[in-house]
């Protein structure tokens, strides 16, 4: 979770030292271990050192070799003894202790741009090519390291942290409007290639960028993979080479002396758990693992605590429960060092970056069990017709008969359908009537809405797992990929997703959904014996209530009666038209309630941190 910047004019005019230096404090935050500069003439690269592997405990940033390329990066690689094996096959040498960057070093020096196609993990880099003057970067397949840039006329700047380009004099804080209206529809920005700021671009997950006096080209190097086909003749094949795979993925993830586990009690996050004290107790380094659990003490009903506390005494690991009861609506929001880069729909978003900065005293790395739900998205049905057009009749026949034998009536399904035939099916989201009529006519957000809202943008693509395959590539993983990042956080703590290892995915995306994403019967299979039975056979199991709801019926609406409005809000949203939550509301429409107070408290401290940012560039 180290910070970069770089800086690149095309027309060769010199970077300024200053300014360099000042963006480089500015992420001092993000990585207190080192922080380091290097330029020469047109190009200038800064880095803030946090160090999450053992590899980097020797490793300098910026870094270089051969004279002639040189990196910053925010890297973590998987199968790195394979990558390594493939550089010696082409002429390469590399020490197995070489930090992640000096690898992707290599990695360019063998292959050039196409370098990303040999790469697995989670990584956002930059590297500048002396001797052809061109800039590389990409973001990783998933986009759960962040990549921003702005290109203003000559000039091309760079950082995983949305705040530090906006830092620079030259990029100005006029807001992007599409952004801004997709936030105000759905709650985040629907196009992965932009931000809130119309100076700042986002480079999309999976996606490099290639930048020279000749101009800039980005190209997208990785899609889902949709035509893979795994088929083994035995069912513990499947069971055993899942439990190899999620091994490797938590391994690669566990190159520190010391991690964290986000554990909710539920099954994905005690998988997690277990295999990393497995792969703990493999090795003569032992990491320490410690579990993390957020529980609500009163605010609702919640018995999630006893099953992680549960989880902990099997696998004799400790957990730190972290109560979010008294978490204030937008409590916090006003402070400068809350500083969010992009508006957010949560007022009780202060809940999390409370519990990052007590995790962050523990330790520096994160593992989260997020991924598992969307990969192992159960459809019966796709399957079957793909059985159907192989003319695999027998398969076809015994597949369907046994899902017709376990399943459990669908009357919910039966129920929704009714209630949509009569037009009454709860909880359907409406385009907000509290929009500004010119602002939603000047950016056509009706259409947006039709194209978002009511029809959500899914190209569905694979043959029998559509909605899984799809899900990658949504816009809301890159809103979690970096609500959960330091950007945002402002804690020196690295998040991990070992479910989203490229490993898994393709795996996943490869074998049959029946029997083995019902009901998640793979992973449950895969971790029988190595967690709590009463935990292994839990059904899937949400809140038992909205704490934004509940929280609001414990305080009332005191905060928003009383909330000062920044005029520039009045461009976007219409006051008179806001409808102040109540009782009769469901959850979804109280957050909808709830998003243009969210926006202006946002835009108020946007116009002040940046007035304090240009301030402290110029005197940096």
């Amino acid at each position: 979770m180290s910070g970069i910047v770089g800086i690149f004019h095309r027309n060769g005019a010199p970077v300024e030292r200053a300014l360099l230096q000042s963006l480089v404090n500015f992420l001092a935050y993000r990585g207190p271990d080192s922080h380091n500069s290097w330029m020469e003439g047109s190009i200038g690269l800064g880095h803030a050192m946090l160090r999450t592997t053992r590899e980097s405990l020797e490793e300098s940033q910026p870094g270089c070799i051969e004279r002639r390329f040189w990196i910053v990066a925010d890297a973590r690689l998987d199968s790195r003894e394979e990558l390594r094996n493939e550089l010696k096959r082409s002429g390469r040498v590399v020490r197995p202790s070489a930090p992640d960057s000096e690898l992707i070093l290599h990695a360019y020096a063998a292959w050039g741009t196409p370098c990303v196609e040999h790469l697995r993990g989670d990584f956002a880099f930059a590297v500048w090519d002396a001797r052809n003057k061109q800039l590389f970067c990409a973001r990783d397949h998933l986009g759960i390291k962040p990549f921003y840039y702005s290109q203003k006329g000559e000039l091309f700047l760079l950082s995983n942290t949305l705040n530090c380009v906006r830092m620079h004099p030259e990029v100005s804080g006029e807001l992007n409007e599409s952004a801004i209206g997709d936030f105000l529809l759905f709650g985040l920005n629907c196009d992965n290639a932009t931000t809130s700021f119309r100076d700042i671009q986002r480079l999309p997950p999976a996606h490099s960028l290639c930048i020279s006096p000749g101009g800039l080209k980005i190209r997208r190097y990785w899609a889902p993979p949709a035509d893979g086909r795994i088929r083994y003749a035995k069912p513990e094949e499947y069971v055993e080479n899942f439990r190899v795979l999620l091994q490797a993925a938590v391994e690669d993830r566990l190159r520190m002396d010391r991690v964290g586990i986000l554990l909710s009690g539920g099954l994905d996050s005690s998988a997690i758990a277990a295999a990393a004290k497995e792969a703990s107790a493999k090795h003569a380094q032992a990491t320490d693992i410690r579990c993390f659990t957020h529980v609500f003490e009163s605010l609702i009903p919640d018995r999630e605590g006893g099953y992680a506390r549960e989880v902990g005494e099997f696998l004799r690991i400790p957990v730190k429960f972290m109560a979010a009861d008294q978490t204030q609506l937008f409590e916090g929001w006003e402070d400068p060092e809350f500083n969010l880069p992009e508006p957010v729909d949560d007022p009780l978003f202060g809940a999390v970056l409370n519990s990052f900065r007590n995790i962050s005293r523990d330790c520096r790395v994160l593992f989260s069990g997020e991924g598992c739900d969307n990969l192992m998205d159960f459809q019966m049905w796709p399957y079957a017709d793909d059985l159907r057009r192989r003319g695999e009749w027998q398969r076809l026949l015994t597949e369907v008969g046994n899902f017709l034998w376990i399943r459990p009536f669908p009357w919910r399904g039966i129920l929704a359908r009714g209630l949509r035939l009569i037009g009454k099916e709860p909880g359907v989201p409406v385009f907000p009537r509290w929009l500004a009529a010119d602002f939603a006519k000047r950016i056509n957000l009706q259409e947006r809405w039709k194209e978002w809202g009511e029809h959500p943008k899914m190209t569905f693509e694979h043959p029998i797992l559509p909605r899984a395959h799809a899900s990658l590539s949504l816009p809301y993983w890159t809103q979690i990929f970096e609500l959960e990042n330091a950007g945002v956080t402002r804690q020196p703590l690295e998040v991990r997703y070992p479910f989203l290892d490229l490993r898994i995915v393709n795996y996943l995306l490869a074998i049959p959904p029946f029997p083995w994403f019902f009901q998640k019967m793979l992973l449950r299979e895969a971790v029988a014996g190595r967690i709590p039975e009463r935990v292994r056979v839990r059904p899937k199991t949400p809140l038992q209530g909205d704490p934004l709801s509940a929280q609001l019926r414990k305080t009332g609406r005191e905060r928003l009666e009383q909330m000062p409005w920044s005029e520039d809000s009045d461009r976007f949203i219409e006051r008179s038209a806001l409808e102040a939550p109540h009782g009769k509301m469901n959850p979804e429409e109280v957050c909808v309630s709830l998003r243009p107070y969210c926006f202006n408290i946002w835009l108020q401290l946007a116009q002040k941190v940046r007035y304090n940012m240009h301030a402290e560039a110029g005197n940096g």
